[in-house]
């Protein structure tokens, strides 16, 4: 591996001009792909296998004149003070209301909230819906326009109006704040550690260049493959971050070659071959974890998966081969000012070179180096501190409590939230969640009465419709409003005994099939979908990364405790994430309006994405001690060579990617916020607690025993030999003294 990587690197740096010019056309290629594809697909959201999405399935077959898959909005209106909506003059204003709907842009319908009987029990509010003949990703500004003025003319005579719905265009678009935050900290970060401009500003090209690219390749894909535009979210976070670290560690390995003496292009492809087999043992740990969200069985989340492992794969490519182009372009201006003035400045005289070396030999080691020596000396007690910090960090995720998003978990100040409060406290808590009960039988008028007079003895419901038969007679539906809300446990016991009560219903209605769907039940498959799939996923990932990292590093030992050690910091993250968005700790400084439930979809999100992070970390620092390991250090010096070399890039690389996820919190969409939170804590945790702390306390306890792999297992496994040592065989290594001949000339 190191020697192919060092010779795509040797050639990339010699070919500098081809390979940038392929880059480039690449870029203009897939953004040209990109603006000129159709426009991408609406959000969809569907879970193969379950009943909730059985139920749907039947209803969009059976009932095809629906308009299930049309916009709809639900506009409340209550009448201000202690007046009655029903009365003359309220009446009329509401009837007046109605018909500005209806002559709205795109409106299919509107039902008048009178002739429905949709007046609450007090006579203060009402609710008139109306329906689109367009999807709701694809309704107009005008559309959008027309809802928010007819609402706008209503509340001009006095009464209170808000509406919720897909039709309601909501406010969480992304701003790109999150990146140009995240960039410019990362532009920051990079100066103070290369104290080069060139040097920080090459990471921050080829990232950017390699989430264009791979951005572009999804928006242009997007109506293929069914890529709607938050399917590139994940890929803009992960993308950026990984390619701003990947190329970091080789431009600094490129640095620390050219300090060595070595020639410019065999330092870039040494660089490549050592620092580079690093970044694509790194990037395969991430595109497995991504890759492996298709275990789940939600299309959307392979979708996300996919679409970012493609980012990942892009970025790999870019800092073994882009970095190496960019380097030749700048091979002495990448270095600090102080490096450039020794490369570069005249030769030094012998008695400046003996006082060059006696500085030299006094200059105390780095701070990575110093924290290393601490860590050795004192491994039970950085273990224990950082073991029981972590721990104590992730008590609260034993409190979890998932959910998915909707418009009772909106920020207070939203129409979509007001509409809310305003059903639930009208027309009960259950209004906003009613269940779906769909019933399929050759009678199915007759079948569903039944069904429905069974239902409305049942404890928890509150009032069942009366059935809904399509044309043909075999299929009905029936909703059922539960005296409790949607996210109450209450309603999912309900949910849970209407689907148990199933099959004995059928026998006596004469049914041939009883399915019940609705929001809550939805959110019980959901849950249950994620549950099965936890394991599977955690052992495909952990499994699968566990033989790569016992491939790059022929131990069984350090993937074991690289694996433990990201559980800690996992853990830890879900723990903070429950304080500050569930419990409401720090909820003012984050920015969360409303502390509620954590989305459903983010715990296995964080795992697959965190999971891939942590062996990047796992990989920088572990590689270079394996590297002077197997060149003769011993075990307590190989932990100090690693820190020395790759402690302050690892730290830089933590720093960065925490800057990039923490620009995402500043996003109002709940999941990017709540998403980006929990990756920014996460990699904090990893990177300065478990790899910083906790790795070297377990390498230091560990001794040689930490590299020990039964021998059956060494003959048995490939050598694929990413610290280089076929490198150090190959011509291109100067000797001392041609080394101070190249840097005093």
């Amino acid at each position: 591996m190191a020697t192919f990587l060092s010779g795509l690197g040797r050639f990339a740096f010699r070919r500098r001009g081809l390979v940038v010019l392929l880059w480039l056309l690449a870029l203009v290629g897939a953004g040209y792909a990109a603006s000129t594809a159709a426009a991408p697909p609406a959000d969809t959201f569907s879970m193969p296998g379950t009943e909730s999405q059985k139920a749907f399935d039947l209803l969009r077959k059976k009932f095809p004149d629906a308009g299930a898959d049309g916009a709809a909005a639900r506009v409340v209106i209550r009448a201000p003070g202690a007046e009655k909506i029903t009365s003359p003059a309220r009446t009329a204003q509401v009837e007046r209301l109605v018909s500005d709907l209806a002559e709205a842009p795109e409106v299919a319908g509107v039902a008048d909230p009178f002739q429905a009987g949709a007046v609450s029990g007090d006579r203060t509010t009402t609710y008139a819906y109306v329906t689109y003949r367009a999807k709701a990703a694809e309704l107009t500004d005008a559309a959008h326009d027309g809802l928010t003025d007819a609402m706008e003319r209503a509340r001009g005579t006095g009464l209170v109006v808000e509406a919720g719905g897909d039709a309601v265009e909501i406010d969480q678009a992304m701003s790109g704040t999150g990146e140009k935050l995240g960039i410019l900290v990362s532009a920051v970060v990079l100066l103070l550690t290369f104290g080069s401009l060139v040097a920080a500003g090459m990471p921050l090209l080829t990232a950017v260049i390699g989430v264009g690219i791979g951005i572009s390749g999804i928006t242009a894909l997007g109506s293929t493959f069914g890529l709607s535009s938050t399917t590139s979210t994940l890929a803009m976070m992960i993308g950026l971050a990984v390619g701003i670290d990947y190329a970091l560690f080789i431009v600094s390995r490129y640095r620390s070659e050219i300090a060595e003496g070595r020639e410019r292009a065999d330092a870039a492809a040494r660089a490549v071959g050592t620092a580079g087999s690093a970044v694509v043992f790194a990037g395969l740990t991430v595109i497995i974890a991504l890759a492996g969200l298709a275990v789940v069985n939600v299309p959307m989340l392979t979708k996300m998966g996919l679409t970012a492992a493609g980012t990942v794969a892009v970025a790999v490519l870019v800092a073994i081969t882009f970095v190496p182009a960019l380097l030749g372009f700048a091979p002495v201006r990448v270095l600090s000012r102080i490096d450039r003035k020794r490369y570069l400045g005249k030769p030094l005289s012998k008695r400046q070179q003996r006082g060059a070396a006696k500085r030299e030999a006094r200059r105390r080691p780095n701070l990575g180096a110093r924290w290393a020596g601490l860590v050795l000396r004192r491994p039970v007690t950085v273990l224990l501190l950082g073991v029981l910090g972590l721990g104590t960090v992730a008590v609260p995720a034993a409190s979890l409590e998932l959910g998915l998003p909707g418009e009772g978990t909106m920020a207070p100040q939203t129409t979509q939230r007001k509409a809310y409060d305003m059903l639930s406290g009208s027309f009960g808590p259950g209004f906003n969640g009613p269940l779906m009960i769909t019933v399929e039988a050759k009678d199915a008028k007759a079948a569903a009465e039944r069904v429905r007079t069974a239902l409305e003895e049942v404890p928890g419901v509150d009032a069942v419709s009366p059935a809904t038969v399509n044309p043909s007679g075999d299929t009905a539906l029936v909703n059922v409003v539960p005296t409790t809300g949607p996210t109450d446990s209450r309603t999912e016991d309900l949910v849970r005994a209407l689907r148990g009560m199933a099959a004995g219903l059928e026998s006596r209605s004469g049914a041939s099939g009883i399915l019940v769907a609705g929001q809550t039940a939805m959110f019980i498959d959901f849950s249950q979908t994620l549950d099965d799939a936890l394991l599977p996923y955690l052992g495909l990932v952990v499994g699968l990364a566990f033989l790569l990292l016992m491939l790059v590093f022929r131990s069984v030992l350090v993937p074991l405790k690289a694996a433990l050690g990201f559980l800690l910091s996992v853990t830890a993250a879900l723990g903070a994430v429950v304080a500050v968005f569930q419990w409401g700790w720090l909820a003012d400084l984050i920015g969360v309006d409303h502390p509620g439930p954590v989305m459903s979809t983010l715990p296995i999100f964080l795992i697959g994405v965190v999971f891939g992070l942590a062996m990047d970390y796992e990989v920088f620092l572990v590689s270079r001690m394996r590297e002077a390991y197997v060149h003769g250090a011993r075990p307590g010096q190989a932990v100090v060579t690693g820190f020395q070399y790759g402690g302050r890039v690892v730290g830089a690389a933590a720093i960065i990617m925490t800057s990039v996820f923490s620009g995402f919190v500043m996003e109002d969409n709940d999941f990017v916020k709540m998403m980006g939170f929990g990756l920014s804590t996460a990699v904090l945790f990893d990177a300065f607690v478990v790899r910083m702390a906790i790795v070297p306390a377990l390498f230091a306890l560990l001794g040689k025993s930490a590299w020990w792999l039964p021998r059956w297992l060494d003959r048995l496994l490939p050598n694929v030999d990413v610290e280089g040592e076929k490198l150090s065989r190959r011509p291109g290594i100067p000797s001392e003294t041609a080394r101070e001949k190249h840097l005093v000339g």
